[in-house]
Protein backbone atom coordinates (compact mmCIF):
# COMPACT_ATOMS: atom_id res chain seq x y z
CA UNK A 1 0.00 0.00 0.00
CA UNK A 2 1.20 3.09 -1.14
CA UNK A 3 1.59 6.63 1.11
CA UNK A 4 0.50 9.59 -0.94
CA UNK A 5 1.30 12.27 1.81
CA UNK A 6 3.72 14.09 -0.05
CA UNK A 7 1.69 13.89 -3.43
CA UNK A 8 -1.36 15.76 -1.28
CA UNK A 9 1.10 18.43 0.11
CA UNK A 10 2.08 19.11 -3.50
CA UNK A 11 -1.28 19.20 -4.32
CA UNK A 12 -2.60 21.73 -2.00
CA UNK A 13 0.68 23.48 -2.44
CA UNK A 14 -0.54 23.81 -6.32
CA UNK A 15 -4.26 23.71 -6.41
CA UNK A 16 -5.31 24.89 -3.08
CA UNK A 17 -7.75 21.70 -2.06
CA UNK A 18 -8.12 18.54 -3.49
CA UNK A 19 -11.46 19.38 -4.86
CA UNK A 20 -10.06 22.23 -7.15
CA UNK A 21 -7.66 19.27 -8.34
CA UNK A 22 -9.99 17.07 -8.67
CA UNK A 23 -11.84 19.58 -11.06
CA UNK A 24 -8.62 20.13 -12.97
CA UNK A 25 -8.29 16.30 -13.61
CA UNK A 26 -11.77 15.87 -14.81
CA UNK A 27 -13.01 13.25 -12.05
CA UNK A 28 -15.49 14.14 -8.61
CA UNK A 29 -13.85 14.39 -5.58
CA UNK A 30 -14.88 10.67 -4.51
CA UNK A 31 -12.69 9.26 -6.97
CA UNK A 32 -9.82 11.31 -6.26
CA UNK A 33 -10.34 10.24 -2.41
CA UNK A 34 -10.63 6.33 -3.40
CA UNK A 35 -7.32 7.26 -5.45
CA UNK A 36 -5.48 8.87 -2.83
CA UNK A 37 -6.70 6.28 -0.16
CA UNK A 38 -5.35 3.07 -2.69
CA UNK A 39 -9.40 2.08 -2.83
CA UNK A 40 -8.39 2.26 -6.35
CA UNK A 41 -5.46 3.18 -8.74
CA UNK A 42 -3.49 5.53 -9.92
CA UNK A 43 -2.84 4.39 -13.93
CA UNK A 44 -0.14 5.82 -16.22
CA UNK A 45 -1.91 7.80 -17.35
CA UNK A 46 -2.98 9.40 -13.95
CA UNK A 47 0.62 9.64 -13.04
CA UNK A 48 1.34 11.23 -16.94
CA UNK A 49 -1.01 14.13 -16.36
CA UNK A 50 -1.16 15.07 -12.33
CA UNK A 51 2.65 15.28 -12.87
CA UNK A 52 2.18 17.88 -15.44
CA UNK A 53 -0.36 19.85 -13.53
CA UNK A 54 1.99 19.47 -10.17
CA UNK A 55 5.40 19.99 -12.18
CA UNK A 56 7.02 16.58 -11.18
CA UNK A 57 9.48 15.78 -13.39
CA UNK A 58 9.93 11.71 -14.52
CA UNK A 59 12.66 11.66 -12.07
CA UNK A 60 10.68 12.26 -8.82
CA UNK A 61 7.72 9.66 -9.53
CA UNK A 62 8.82 7.39 -7.15
CA UNK A 63 8.95 9.86 -4.33
CA UNK A 64 5.17 10.83 -5.25
CA UNK A 65 3.15 7.99 -6.86
CA UNK A 66 5.56 5.18 -5.08
CA UNK A 67 6.25 5.69 -1.85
Amino acid sequence: MYKYKKLRGRIIEKFGTLSRFAKAIGISETALSKKMQCKTGISQSDICLWSKLLDIKPEEYGSYFFA
